[in-house]
């Protein structure tokens, strides 16, 4: 099968004008059929904080009310999305920014109301596969803000690291996908304070235990449970490193055993 790569990046790195340009080159030689995944967090607290509207966020995940709704999918769906493709454009890569509700890529529900109420957010439900391989095989790269929808007529803010890790499973069946995680980290580290305790490997068994010794916190956990799926689906691999070294070995690779 053909390589596919797909690439998500965290919103610090897509939202400063040196790291993007890094990223966009980088990202541009690539070889092989690739998507990318963004974030945009940043810009959308900052565009809040400018009309007024407060952020709310629980566990590193932003409540989404009908207000901040209107502001992410102008930042995701906008701004962020818009600026990468035509950086993208500029290097010879003819790529398409979408949402989930274009070209109905990414069904979503809204997540039940259980311990916490997080408004208009999404649980991806289903990916438009043979959608995206068309693109895909024509040589069009996806540019997928972190938006869906529920095909009732409303958008859904959607963590981004789950749409990466859907459409990698979706599209394993017909590609040898890789998945990167790319953030401001050079991978998982063993002591937050030393960028260079690279963690080289992680097993389920290691996860387990860097979560119960502290090592492993916070959003690093979701990000690591994603991972663990989409080996489990078939991705052939999950990489997590930091946006500088895209395409080099190195970062921490996930790895089921």
């Amino acid at each position: 099968m053909d390589k596919l790569t797909i690439i998500k990046v965290g919103g610090k790195i897509v939202e400063t004008e040196k790291s993007l340009i890094q990223l966009l080159n980088d990202f541009s030689k690539i070889d092989g059929y690739k998507v990318l995944v963004h974030g945009g967090g940043r810009s959308a607290t900052r565009l809040s904080e400018r009309l007024g509207i407060e952020s709310h966020m629980v566990n590193g995940r932003r409540i989404t009310d009908r207000a901040t709704l209107e502001i992410v999918t102008m930042v995701y769906g906008g701004l962020v999305n818009k600026g990468i493709v035509a950086g993208l454009q500029a290097l010879g890569v003819n790529a398409i920014g979408l949402t989930g509700a274009d070209l109905n890529i990414i069904r979503s529900e809204k997540r039940p109301v259980k311990d916490i109420d997080y408004g208009f957010v999404g649980d991806v439900k289903e990916i438009n596969l043979p959608m995206l391989y068309a693109l895909i095989s024509q040589d069009i790269v996806p540019v997928l803000a972190p938006l869906t929808h529920d095909k009732e007529g409303n958008i859904l803010n959607t963590n981004a690291d789950t749409i990466a890790g859907e459409t990698a499973k979706a599209l394993a069946g017909m590609f040898d996908v890789s998945l990167v995680y790319c953030f401001e980290k050079k991978g998982v580290l063993m002591n937050e304070d030393d960028d260079n305790s690279v963690i080289s490997h992680i097993s389920k068994d290691d996860f387990v235990r860097l979560v119960e010794e502290g090592v492993i916190q916070g959003g690093m956990i979701p990000k690591l449970e994603n991972a663990f799926k989409s080996l489990a689906a078939g991705v052939k691999e999950v990489v997590i490193t930091s946006a500088e070294e895209i395409g080099e070995d190195s970062g921490t690779r996930i790895v089921l055993k």
